[in-house]
Parts: structure tokens; sequence; C-alpha cells
């Protein structure tokens, strides 16, 4: 795959990047580096070989999916100027 001048000013149209006329054949030249390489890529054999996320086999920590006030209300409305059982009382604004 190459790419041309054309699709090189219309790549940097819709990044809204300004490339003057000068720019464009190195431009163009390093898209087609890029996608040469991205070709090679295909060429690897990777049957058998399972996707992974990471490096490192490691699992996901997991906690209990169980609903709670956290155990700090009076933590969190304490500086409050007004509270009522643990909610914030606000002056109100609309009649």
């Amino acid at each position: 795959m190459s790419v041309d001048a054309a699709t090189v000013r219309r790549i940097a149209h819709l990044a809204r990047i300004a490339v003057t006329d000068d720019e464009v054949p190195h431009l163009q030249g390093e898209l087609n580096a890029m996608l040469a390489f991205v070709e090679q890529l295909s060429e690897v054999n990777v049957d058998g070989v399972e996707p992974m996320t990471s490096v490192t086999p490691m699992e996901m920590k997991k906690r209990a999916d169980v609903v709670n006030d956290g155990g700090i209300a009076d933590d969190i409305v304490g500086n409050a100027p007004a509270t009522d059982d643990h909610f914030f009382l606000v002056p109100k604004v609309v009649e």
C-alpha cells in the first residue's frame, strides 16, 4: 500500500494540521514507511498464540459487589453548614 500526495493532504485536513506543499513529499515518505512496517507485521505467523492484555500474567483484583454507605457518612458531611441524617441541607431555590 502506498500513499500519494492527495492522500497526505486529505489526512492533514482531517487531522486539522496545516501542511505546506514543501512538507507533503516528506510526510508521504514517512507515511509510506509506517504502512510498510505494518505490512511486515501481517507476515508474522501467529497461529496458536493467544491474545493477551499484558506481558505479565495477572488477574484483576475483584471485590464483592455489595451496596454500602462507605461507613464514612459523618466524615463526608462533617464540614457542611447544615445537615439532616447524613444529607446536605441546601436553601430552596425554586418555588
